[in-house]
């Protein structure tokens, strides 16, 4: 049963006022919680990209299964019939329009129950396929018709539910880090898909079959089946998407991101030490290295000394002497920045202790 728009206009104009703050703050937080967390953009990985372009792949086939061209026929709108016109006419313009004049099996199965308005209502609600194989159905029965459909109805969701499974398994994405990223969205978008699945079986069966009776004109007929049909590959086709995207902004940190435990953190700060380390230990063999050959120590001391010079006629120019002249007059405590300094320098090329006692001196 359709909601009426007036219902669904007065929900909006009650709870948007209540639920759209929330939406930006909760937007807000989920865009800045790589920068809180101090995490930068990444590449993405191999196996997000995988698993990616499996889910694109797979939605792009159940939009492709939405399009006309790729529905059930018809045989209402191929033919340009209303639904109250004689079986015989109906389907001798069905006939016309077949290679060679023949109907097909469905056809002539379709034929036999068009006998009754019943069966041509639940065509619509059901489909060909439906009302032309069911071998118990009946149209004084219309739920069995019903109990036939639902493994073709629940085939798209199944399928989209395994391949769900797949995308996001640590069997396909391999990596700790990838089965890390993927494992967050599998249990929000099997929900999603288990619960699509029992909407749309919610939907079909209390669909009432009989409001068809009264339209007496082609335009006025409600092409159910179709409708449910595109319906359910398109909300197959749109999880598979947020799926999609949800993986690639958590797997690059763009949002959706998860801080790194205490231990990730001291071995990330430990790894980074590490790091500086082996860049001072290089410096200090390079430095000593230096001083031990007497042409490197000769060079060295050469490029200090004109460094010197060169800093010396730096001073000496006109627009530097006006530049500290202008920094005194304006009261800077050059030597307040000079102390600093002194104990920085100190700081660094002290032990701990030493420096505290100094500057405690």
């Amino acid at each position: 049963m359709a909601i009426p728009w007036g219902t669904i206009k007065s929900l909006v104009i009650f709870f948007g006022p209540l639920l759209l703050p929330k939406a930006i703050g909760y937007y807000r937080r989920v865009r800045a919680a790589p920068r809180i967390h101090g995490l930068k953009v990444r590449p993405l990985p191999a196996p997000i990209t995988r698993a990616i372009a499996i889910l694109l792949a797979v939605a792009a086939v159940f939009l492709v299964r939405t399009l006309p061209i790729f529905s059930p026929e018809n045989i209402f709108q191929t033919t340009q019939s209303r639904l109250q016109i004689p079986a015989d006419v109906l389907f001798n313009r069905l006939s016309a329009l077949r290679p060679g004049n023949t109907l097909t099996a469905t056809d002539l199965a379709l034929r036999a129950k068009f006998a009754s308005l019943e069966s041509r209502l639940l065509y619509l609600q059901h489909g060909p396929s439906v009302l032309a194989t069911c071998p118990f159905c009946t149209s004084d029965e219309p739920r069995s018709y019903l109990y036939y459909a639902i493994p073709d109805m629940l085939a798209p969701h199944l399928f989209n539910l395994l391949i769900i499974a797949f995308a996001t398994s640590s069997l396909f994405t391999s990596q700790s880090l990838a089965a890390a990223s993927t494992s967050r969205f599998r249990s929000a978008a099997s929900l999603a898909a288990v619960g699509f699945a029992f909407l749309d079986l919610y939907w079909v069966a209390a669909y009432n079959h009989t409001a068809n009776a009264r339209a007496l004109r082609l335009g006025e007929i409600d092409a159910f089946f179709w409708t449910a049909r595109a319906v359910r590959y398109g909300a197959a086709a749109l999880v598979d998407a947020l799926l999609a995207l949800l993986l690639y902004l958590a797997a690059t940190h763009r949002a959706f991101v998860t801080p790194p435990s205490p231990a990730d953190r001291v071995d990330n700060v430990a790894r980074a030490l590490g790091t500086i380390k082996g860049v001072v230990n290089a410096a200090g063999v390079v430095k000593n290295t230096v001083l031990r050959d007497e042409e490197l120590r000769a060079r060295s001391m050469s490029y200090w000394a004109h460094e010197v010079r060169l800093m010396r006629e730096m001073m000496e120019e006109r627009e530097v002497v006006e530049g500290v002249n202008d920094a005194l007059l304006n009261r800077i405590d050059i030597r307040g920045i000079e102390r600093d300094a002194e104990v920085y320098a100190k700081a660094v090329l002290m032990p701990t202790g030493e420096v505290k006692e100094e500057v405690v001196g």
